[in-house]
């Protein structure tokens, strides 16, 4: 286990694992994201600048134009461009503050989590379209649903808009909290580093379309790869918080038909769980895209939001708990 420079048992391991996830949780909790600059989204200003230079190179030195696998390699080139050089500095930084005072590197630790982890983020959009809704204000809402998603906003009813939100909650409860707790339990900060440096990379260039087809195709698998055992984490952590009969079944029979495999098993799990149904046709830049429903019983009203919040919410202590019986076990 990577706190082996401790001399702690496998269990009391798993107990400091704990108390510096709830640490982490309640920074982000209390203090939120941070106002002024976020490293992720420095993160992303460096990976845009890294691609630009890997498509400058595929037009220098390829004629007539790059072939599929050129430049799926290339993109392969700016993945590992934009995310090895920031782990190998965040691991060095880490192990000169081991050697300082095993306390600060705790302490950075539990730091770098609070960095990487969204809970409170997501949750705060969340309710900023869920109060809107609430009065019957569909205007303040799709605005607020818009600065979330990426599909088109401007023809959405309420049920469209609450739709998308608790989508967008269930999905990203897996990518910004779970996820990344997930890797910090098994790699520490290193690992939720990379993990949430990896599902910015899929947001930036995991489209399917023209541009990003074969340059972002190592983005998205990667994304899959890191992401696959905590969405079917979070999908368990989802159902156990309600009906967890409902929630297996609409993974087992829903899931395989998304195009995500890991959005769809926690998207469909979570409605399940929370037994309401979610999903539908959608427009993305232009084109209607024939998305299935997932869950079960009615349609999605405002109400739903703040539970699919409580599901990431609390599923996060759940987390906390677990390794502290496994811990103490």
């Amino acid at each position: 286990m990577w706190l082996d420079g401790l001399h702690l048992s496998a269990g009391s391991g798993l107990v400091v694992v704990a108390a510096m996830v709830a640490a982490a949780l309640l920074m982000d909790r209390i203090l939120g994201e941070p106002s002024r600059f976020h490293p992720l989204v420095g993160f992303g200003r460096w990976a845009s600048w890294v691609e630009k230079q890997c498509r400058k190179q595929i037009a220098s030195t390829t004629l007539p134009s790059p072939s599929p696998r050129r430049i799926r390699i290339s993109g392969m080139v700016a993945w590992a461009l934009a995310v090895l050089p920031i782990a190998l500095l965040a691991c060095l930084l880490l192990v000169w503050l081991f050697y300082l005072s095993p306390w600060l590197w705790l302490a950075a630790n539990v730091v770098v989590l609070y960095l990487t982890i969204g809970g409170n983020s997501l949750v705060f959009h969340a309710s900023e379209i869920y109060h809107p809704l609430k009065k019957g204000d569909l205007t303040l809402a799709r605005e607020k649903i818009g600065l979330i998603v990426s599909r088109e906003t401007t023809t959405m009813d309420a049920g469209q808009i609450t739709s998308a939100a608790v989508e967008s909650v269930l999905e990203n409860g897996n990518d910004a909290v779970f996820g990344a707790l997930f890797w910090f339990v098994v790699a520490g900060a290193p690992g939720a580093l990379i993990f949430r440096m990896a599902n910015t990379l899929d947001a930036m260039w995991g489209y399917k379309n023209e541009r990003y087809y074969d340059f972002g195709f190592a983005a998205a698998k990667l994304d899959d790869l890191l992401g696959w055992l905590p969405a079917r984490l979070t999908a368990v952590t989802y159902g156990i918080q309600g009906n967890l009969q409902s929630a297996m079944k609409c993974w087992k029979e829903q899931a395989p038909l998304c195009s995500s495999p890991n959005g769809g098993v926690v998207m469909c799990a979570g409605a399940g769980a929370l037994n309401t149904s979610i999903g539908g046709p959608a427009i993305y830049h232009g084109k209607r895209h024939d998305k299935i429903y997932m869950g079960c019983g009615e349609f999605a009203d405002y109400q739903v939001i703040p539970q699919a919040n409580r599901l990431v919410n609390h599923g996060a202590w759940i987390w906390v708990l677990v390794l502290l019986l496994i811990g103490l076990g």
